[in-house]
C-alpha cells in the first residue's frame, strides 16, 4: 500500500510565519521538521510515499514529491492520481510522535471499507500526553479525537469527490453544513446520544460508500502539532 503525506499550507499561516518555514508541517521539533517524523514511521511501516507539500528536501526521501495545490481536496486528487494501489493511507504530515508499530496495527486491523477513519479514546491520549489539548466528540461509546490516518479506496473516493467538494464550499455556511449531515444525526451527537454503527451507517449513506470507525489504541495517532497551543504544551515539563 502507498501512504499520502498532506503537508501542505501557506506561508501566511501565523505558525509558518513565526519559525519562517513554507508551511506548518516544516516547523522544527528536535532539530526536524515536523514532517520527517511522519515519513520515518510510514517508511519503516513498509510504505511507499507520497508527499504532497513545498520543495524541500527530506529525510527520509519520499518515493515521489508533488507540489502543493493549494486546498486539502485538491491534494487529495494529486495524491490519488499518482498513488497505483486500490486502497491508499492518507496521513497528515504533523505527527512527530507516529511510530511504525502504530502504522501496522491500523494496516492489519482496518476492515474492508471504502473509507476507514482512525479515532482514538480520550483516556488513551491523557494517559500518554497529559495535559494536551485535543478535541473530543462524546457518543454512548465514551469520548473520541480523531485521528490523523485514514485508509480510502481510490474508486469509492472518486465517487464521494463531488460531495466532499459540496461541503468544503459549505464550510463556512454551519446552518448549510448542518442540513447535509442531517439535524437529527448533528442533534444526538451534540448531546452525547448518538452511537458509533448509526453514525457510521449515516456517513456511508452521505457519502455513498461503506465508511467505518476504527478505534485505535495508539494515543500517537490522534496528537498532531498545528497549533501555538500545542507547542506551548511540548515547552511543559512532562
Amino acid at each position: 500500500m502507498e501512504a499520502l503525506v498532506l503537508a501542505g499550507g501557506k506561508p501566511s499561516d501565523p505558525l509558518a510565519q513565526a519559525f519562517k518555514v513554507a508551511a506548518k508541517t516544516l516547523i522544527p521539533y528536535r532539530g526536524r521538521p515536523l514532517v520527517e517524523y511522519t515519513l520515518e514511521a510510514l517508511t519503516q511501516s513498509g510504505l511507499e510515499v507520497i508527499f504532497i507539500g513545498p520543495k524541500v528536501s527530506l529525510y527520509p526521501s519520499p518515493q515521489q514529491a508533488l507540489p502543493d495545490r493549494g486546498s486539502l481536496i485538491e491534494n487529495l486528487e494529486a495524491g490519488m492520481a499518482a498513488a497505483k494501489g486500490e486502497r491508499v493511507l492518507v496521513a497528515t504530515g504533523d505527527m512527530p510522535f507516529l511510530t511504525p508499530e502504530a502504522v501496522r496495527w491500523v494496516l492489519r486491523q482496518a476492515p474492508p471499507a471504502g473509507f476507514v477513519y482512525c479515532v482514538v479514546r480520550k483516556e488513551a491520549i491523557e494517559a500518554h500526553f497529559p495535559g494536551m489539548r485535543r478535541t473530543y466528540a462524546r457518543v454512548q461509546e465514551g469520548q473520541f479525537t480523531g485521528g490523523n490516518l485514514a485508509i480510502v479506496d481510490k474508486q469509492l473516493f472518486y465517487r464521494a469527490l463531488p460531495l466532499l467538494r459540496r461541503a468544503l464550499a459549505l464550510r463556512k455556511r454551519p446552518l448549510a453544513l448542518a442540513q447535509l449531515i442531517g439535524f437529527g444525526t448533528l442533534l444526538r451527537v451534540l448531546l452525547g446520544q448518538a452511537d458509533i454503527p448509526s453514525l457510521e451507517a449515516r456517513v456511508s449513506q452521505i457519502l455513498g460508500v461503506p465508511a467505518r470507525a476504527l478505534i485505535t489504541p495508539y494515543a500517537e495517532v490522534g496528537v498532531d502539532l498545528d497549533k501555538e497551543e500545542d507547542l506551548v504544551w511540548l515547552k511543559e515539563p512532562q
